[in-house]
């Protein structure tokens, strides 16, 4: 594309995708008591780094990137064990037991991750399908704290003012969808973004502080917290965690790959791993974390139908520039939670809608699809719907637990595996795995041979 559209189209990538990539480093530093300085300088270190990662996943190199339009970032999912590694560490040891389970955790999932892609040919529409739905449902809840202000703490959350400035710019993306064309229209988030945060400010929920408090060039120096330490206990903890991102990236491919019309196979899985592993074990070194897809940046591709890979990558390029300038990272942070919530509810709903149309192919006229489709959505919609339905189980175990998406996928597997897989030959599964639409190919119905055509008749 045009330099001009490569870079509005790569900044509207970064913006869908902002809020999700500096919120592990604002839990986790606010948890450490780091001072504001230290919490933006680590929040600069997760952007630069998800910059890095993003062009390893476009534009790779060797065997490592999937070479898709694929936005990476530090991983929510990481979350949660790293603050249980808080509280048994002390306020100084925090990040360096961190950034060395990571190392540890990554360097392991690097070399599994050609292993973890051969489950490709137990992944057919009806698994797809049902974790894509279920990514973009999951993602939903999202947006609506974002709509509501994004701070529950805060005595403004949920007031009218911020669920009004979500509906404004809501109504505003979908005004551009509806009344723009070509280029105005594939930026519709975007200019929806911009006008939100201008109306936003007569409002009072804007917040420049970040821009006027910030430096204009700070690179994030290697170890800046310490050196790393290696704790056995934060490394099995970590290791898990590496598996619910790799789960979760494999699933996000997946839906990528249906999106952009080229399906993700063994080869191009192995390859996004790798990006994935290759770039959180590279991220310790410059104060990051653990990395992994976005889905929130699937539903930007679904709903704008701009498949580049270069649009991402030049995202990528965006990130860098915004980790090596703290002062042009809070120009972006500046976008108020309400605005990205409005926006948020097209984005996360058109990766449902992907969802809904891969599950148009599999074949839901079969009992046992429209069992595995509802018992995966069911299974993965309850951290949402109950958050409080596991908390009585190990923290260890909540780490997968309480991610829908992780434990939606594995319900899904499983139950191919037990009615789709299970008693039948190499030739049935092949079958279920890639279904015929009627009256195309080979019909598996008979094991008889094709008649021989007869003298008058042309060969088949």
């Amino acid at each position: 594309m045009p330099p001009l559209k490569l870079f509005t189209t790569g900044l509207q990538h970064v913006a869908a995708m902002y809020a999700g990539v500096v919120a592990p480093p604002l839990v986790v530093g606010a948890a450490v008591g780091l001072s504001p300085t230290e919490l933006a300088f680590l929040t600069g270190a997760s952007l630069f780094l998800a910059g890095i990662v993003t062009l390893f996943q476009t534009l790779g190199f060797w065997k490592v990137g999937s070479r898709l339009p694929f936005v990476n970032g530090a991983t929510f999912a990481a979350v949660a064990p790293m603050l249980a590694i808080a509280k048994s560490s002390g306020p100084e040891d925090t990040l360096p037991v961190i950034f060395g389970a990571t190392m540890v955790a990554a360097a392991l999932g690097f070399v599994i991750a050609p292993f973890f892609s051969k489950l490709i040919r137990f992944f057919p529409p009806v698994v797809t399908g049902s974790v894509i739905t279920l990514i973009g449902v999951s993602l939903m809840p999202v947006s609506f704290n974002w709509a509501m202000g994004g701070d529950e703490k805060s005595p403004h959350y949920g007031d009218f003012a911020n669920i009004g400035m979500a509906g404004l710019t809501l109504v505003i993306v979908l005004v551009l969808r509806r009344f723009t064309t070509g280029f105005m229209k594939q930026i519709a988030v975007l200019i929806g973004l911009v006008i939100g945060t201008l109306i936003a400010i007569p409002v009072g929920i804007t917040d420049f502080t970040a821009v006027t408090e910030s430096d204009p060039v700070g690179f994030p120096t290697p170890f800046h917290f310490g050196a790393p330490q290696f704790a056995i206990p934060a490394i099995v903890s970590m290791c898990v965690v590496m598996l619910v991102s790799m789960t979760e990236s494999t699933a996000d491919m997946l839906a990528l790959g249906e999106v952009v019309d080229r399906p993700a196979d063994r080869k191009t899985i192995a390859g996004g791993l790798r990006a994935d592993m290759l770039g959180s074990a590279l991220s310790p070194f410059f104060n990051g974390f653990m990395c992994s897809a976005f889905a929130q940046n699937i539903g930007l591709v679904a709903m704008t139908r701009i498949r580049s890979r270069y649009v991402v990558a030049t995202g990528g390029g965006i990130l860098i520039l915004l980790g090596l300038s703290p002062m042009a990272a809070g120009l972006v942070a500046s976008v108020p939670q309400p605005v990205l919530g409005g926006a948020g509810v097209v984005l996360f709903g058109s990766v449902a809608a992907s969802g809904i149309q891969t599950l148009m192919k599999a074949d839901l006229s079969k009992d046992n699809n429209v069992l595995i489709v509802g018992t995966a959505l069911a299974v993965g919609l309850i951290p949402i719907a109950a958050p409080d339905f596991y908390h009585a189980f190990p923290d260890s175990a909540k780490i997968i637990l309480d991610s829908g998406i992780s434990t939606g996928c594995v319900t899904a597997i499983v139950l191919n595996l037990v009615f789709n897989h299970l008693g039948r030959s190499r030739r049935d599964e092949e079958v279920v795995a890639h279904p015929m639409e009627p009256g195309e190919g080979i019909s598996y119905e008979r094991d008889e041979p094709d008649p021989v055509p007869g003298p008058d008749k042309a060969p088949a």
